[in-house]
């Protein structure tokens, strides 16, 4: 596992699904091969693979949350593969879809059974620390992850979106008890044009924390409501998600 101590502003993130016939031919190639020799490249700095959980309650009245109808947007979603290294273009030479074109036949019969996979590159637009940064084992993403992907609902809500997290919701995981970090990326590469992407101790300490962390200022909770029902999400975002690999 790589301990460069190196910043990482870039990732790559592919949401996939498995059969479950394949996943542990899959998972012990994908952490055992494929990932070693990714983490190769010079810039790529780390790796972290998840497992989404299912039956997740989020904040805020049911049915706030609104997804893409866009079918062309691949829908995969179970698992979560981050790559961090120094800047996007790492990435980008070249990008994932050529990679992958020249690995050997069996890492691409490997790579086949990834279903529904979508990927973006991005980088950190702005990032906190939370009270749990301590916890971080060198610049490993923690053990329990919520990523959003998304887009606004209209160029014009930008302004209002970057304002939010800059003005509220990034401040407020500084203090949020639980939390290593939280990350805001925009997308060069990808359907998504932003992610939010907070780290936490464990799900435990998300459920605990995070679901009601807002009552005790309504008109900020309502400034939330009214910038997160305006949101387009990928299918299945936000995903609250374990680490798999490295193994906790």
């Amino acid at each position: 596992m790589s301990e460069n101590t190196e910043l990482d502003r870039a990732y790559w993130i592919s949401w996939y699904d498995l059969a479950e016939i394949n996943e542990t031919r899959y998972l012990d190639w994908l952490h055992n091969i494929y990932i070693p020799e990714r983490l190769t490249k010079p810039g790529v700095l780390n790796v972290a693979h998840y497992k989404s959980e299912s039956n997740v309650t989020h904040p805020g009245e049911k049915g706030r949350l609104r997804h893409t109808d866009n079918h062309e947007v691949a829908s995969g979603d179970r698992y979560i593969l981050i790559f961090t290294g120094i800047d996007a273009h790492v990435f980008a030479n070249p990008p994932p879809s050529i990679l992958h074109q020249n690995l050997s036949n069996r890492d691409q019969k490997m790579l086949s059974y990834r279903l529904r996979e979508r990927i973006n590159i991005m980088v950190d637009e702005a990032r906190v620390d939370g009270p749990e940064a301590k916890t971080r084992l060198g610049n490993t993403l923690s053990p329990c992850i919520q990523l959003g992907n998304f887009n606004s609902g209209d160029w014009r809500d930008e302004d209002e979106l970057t304002s939010w997290y800059a003005q509220w919701r990034m401040p407020c995981m500084t203090k949020l008890e639980g939390s290593v970090a939280t990350r805001k990326l925009v997308s060069v590469s990808g359907w998504a044009k932003h992610a939010i992407l907070y780290e936490y101790i464990s799900v435990e300490a998300r459920n605990r924390r995070f679901l009601d962390h807002e009552s005790h200022n309504p008109d900020m909770e309502a400034w939330t409501d009214k910038v997160v029902r305006k949101l387009n999400h990928a299918p299945g975002s936000p995903n609250l998600a374990k680490r798999i690999w490295p193994k906790l």
